[in-house]
C-alpha cells in the first residue's frame, strides 16, 4: 500500500474465490453432468405449469475499474479492484405461459469482498457487501420431444448491495465508510432440463451473463475520498434438481 496518502481509498469489484468452494461447484456440476444419460422421455411442460427449481450456484464477477471521477488520495498507475467469488444456495421459480415460453424469477443473496488487485494487489478495501439480483428473464425452451430440453432467454435485473463495510487497508488510509450504489443492469441466460422421471423430477443446467454495474464512493467524515465506477458483469452458473407441478 506504499505510495498512497493516508485518506481513504478504493473501490469496489470482481473477482477470485477460495479453491475449496469452486472445487465444491466442480464436483456438483460433475455429478449432474454423470445424470445426464439417464434423461426420460416426458410430456412437453403445458401453460399454467410451474417448475421450482434448488440450485448451487457460483457467482463470478469481473470487477474491473471503468473510470475514477473524484480521487483525493493520488492512485498510483496500475491499480485496480477484483471482487471475490461466491458459491450459494438459490432457489428459481418459473412459470409456463406455453409449452415452450416461460418467465423465471431467481431468490438468492451473494456476499462478496473486494481485494486490491495490479498495484493495490492483496490491498483489504471492503468487506461483507452483499448482493441481492432482483432478476426476472424469459425463456424459450426449444422443443426436442424428448425428456433433453434446451433453453435461451433474457431479461433484466437491478443490484440491490448494501451491508458494506471499509476494509482494513482502507480504514487504514483514513476511509471511514464506503457505499456501492444499487444499478439496474440486464442478462442473458443459456441452460438445459433433463427430466429424471414422469412425475416431474429433473436436472437442470444454467448459466448466466449480467451485465452491470457499481459506482464506489468512500469517504473521510463527511468528505468524498475516492469515488470510482465498476464493471460487476458476472458469471452466474448452477446445477441443481428441478421440480414442476
Amino acid at each position: 500500500m506504499a505510495g498512497l496518502a493516508p485518506l481513504p481509498d478504493l473501490i469496489a469489484d470482481s473477482g477470485h474465490a477460495k479453491d475449496t468452494s469452486m472445487n465444491s461447484f466442480k464436483l456438483a456440476l460433475a455429478c449432474s453432468a454423470m445424470a445426464l444419460p439417464f434423461a426420460t422421455p416426458v410430456s412437453a411442460q403445458d401453460a399454467g405449469d410451474i417448475q421450482v427449481k434448488a440450485f448451487l450456484t457460483g457467482v463470478l464477477p469481473d470487477g474491473a475499474i471503468e473510470n475514477v471521477e473524484t480521487d483525493q488520495i493520488g492512485l498510483p498507475a496500475g491499480s485496480q479492484t477484483r471482487a471475490t467469488d461466491a458459491i450459494v444456495p438459490t432457489v428459481a421459480v418459473e412459470y409456463f405461459l406455453s409449452p415452450n415460453l416461460s418467465v423465471e424469477t431467481i431468490c438468492c443473496v451473494t456476499p462478496h469482498d473486494v481485494r486490491g488487485a495490479g498495484a493495490l494487489a492483496g490491498a483489504e478495501l471492503i468487506d461483507d457487501a452483499i448482493i441481492l439480483p432482483a432478476s426476472v428473464t424469459a425463456k424459450y425452451h426449444v422443443p426436442l420431444g424428448t425428456g433433453f430440453k434446451p433453453y435461451v432467454g433474457g431479461g433484466v435485473t437491478y443490484f440491490f448491495i448494501f451491508g458494506e463495510d471499509v476494509g482494513g487497508d482502507a480504514a487504514g488510509l483514513g476511509a471511514t465508510s464506503v457505499d456501492l450504489s444499487d444499478e439496474l443492469g440486464f442478462l442473458l441466460q443459456a441452460g438445459v432440463d433433463v427430466a429424471l422421471n414422469d412425475r416431474g423430477l429433473g436436472l437442470s443446467l444454467d448459466a448466466k451473463r449480467y451485465f452491470v454495474g457499481t459506482t464506489a464512493t468512500f469517504r473521510a467524515g463527511n468528505a468524498v475520498a475516492l469515488r470510482s465506477e465498476h464493471e460487476l458483469d458476472p458469471w452466474v452458473v448452477s446445477a441443481g434438481l428441478s421440480y414442476r407441478f
